[in-house]
């Protein structure tokens, strides 16, 4: 098959085209364009993500609380991980402050809550985006076949008006019309695999996410990274 063939039947569908057909066209462009857009600006954040999750360990190597902090700060450009450091360390210094309503809540309680606060906020960032992708990747091949179904039933209505039926007359434009369903599928596969990648990605982030925040708490609230056993000291 010659390859110039599919854009010479797109260009004869869309000169025989109505305005149903191009406005089909146009979503379809339009979902493209937007589902493009968020693929490749969250490729570049999950890199940028998955890059500073590296340094979670590195934290705890860090000789003060302030080092560690100021140390993922400078990797996380993102700021995924620093929020719960900084919120969390500055949620257990507030029981030192006299006149707050929070000076009289459990730091233990008032750090969990800090955190889950902080992790919530992460999960609603990492998730922007992913509704679009899933919207596109599921109705992208149906406004496609919208699209051919429109451009048989045309074809089909000129066939039957111009008083013969031939099978060269009808193969065209059928034809050209399933273009719009390949055009449909051709936007939805990127966007379905994109949103399968980035769930995955954002369920590895939020994992490492609440491991942190146990950490955290356990030494913010005990000295210790990992909370003793029972039984045991927490030194």
């Amino acid at each position: 098959m010659n390859p110039a063939t599919p854009t010479l039947g797109f260009a004869h569908y869309w000169a025989q085209g109505d305005a149903v057909s191009h406005a089909v066209a146009y979503a379809l462009l339009l979902m493209s364009i937007a589902s493009w857009y968020y693929i490749l600006s969250k490729a570049w954040t999950s890199w940028r993500i998955r890059k500073s999750a590296r340094t979670l360990e590195a934290f705890w190597n860090a000789p003060t609380l302030t080092d560690a902090i100021a140390l993922i700060r400078a990797a996380d450009p993102e700021s995924v991980y620093t929020p719960l450091a900084a919120q969390s360390a500055q949620a257990a210094s507030v029981g030192n402050q006299a006149g707050s309503l929070n000076a009289h809540t459990d730091p233990g309680e008032l750090i969990t809550r800090t955190l889950r606060q902080e992790i919530n906020r992460v999960a609603a960032r990492l998730e922007n985006g992913l509704t679009l992708l899933a919207s596109v990747g599921s109705t992208a091949p149906f406004v496609g076949l919208f699209g051919t179904v429109w451009g048989i039933y045309h074809a089909l209505v000129a066939v039957s008006t111009s008083g013969t039926v031939q099978i060269d007359k009808v193969a065209g434009p059928v034809g050209e019309a399933l273009i719009m369903t390949a055009l449909g599928l051709l936007v939805a596969i990127p966007a379905v695999l994109a949103y399968n990648a980035f769930t995955r990605v954002n369920r590895l982030t939020l994992a490492e996410l609440d491991g942190f925040a146990h950490d955290l708490h356990a030494y913010l609230t005990t000295g210790a990274r990992v909370v003793p056993a029972a039984g045991q000291s927490s030194s």
